[in-house]
């Protein structure tokens, strides 16, 4: 003799949870601001050594990087990059790293001006 389950017509369902109200604080991570990478004027590093620094740093387009360049020129600073404050570190880093001008040594160069700044929510 087989013994055979039955199912009850009207299956009771299981009372649906409600998700408790957390704390009063929120627990997202606050989003960051964009992180400015500025390049300041250098009067004795050339403009085609600054040109090609930011050509290769950033792999800018020679129309590009000329006029960020000529924006540090005439204004006193450009800004050459935005985004997260990590890479913004590294890309100042980068820029430092290029050293001076090596045809401007005698003249005095040093690595070209770099800061960060956090640019407005």
């Amino acid at each position: 003799m087989s013994e055979t389950v039955t199912k009850p017509d009207n299956p009771v369902a299981a009372p649906k949870k409600k998700p408790r109200p957390g704390p009063s604080t929120s627990t997202k991570p606050k989003i960051q601001p964009p992180y400015a990478v500025i390049l300041h004027n250098d009067p004795i590093n050339g403009f085609a050594y600054v040109i090609g620094v930011l050509k290769r740093v950033f792999r800018y387009g020679g129309m590009r990087a000329f006029v960020l360049t000529l924006r540090a020129h005439l204004t006193g600073k450009s800004v050459v990059w935005m985004g997260s404050f990590e890479v913004a570190e590294l890309k100042a880093g980068q820029i430092r790293a290029e050293g001076p001008d090596p045809k401007k040594i005698k003249a005095g160069a040093k690595p070209l001006g770099v800061s960060l700044e956090p640019m407005p929510a």
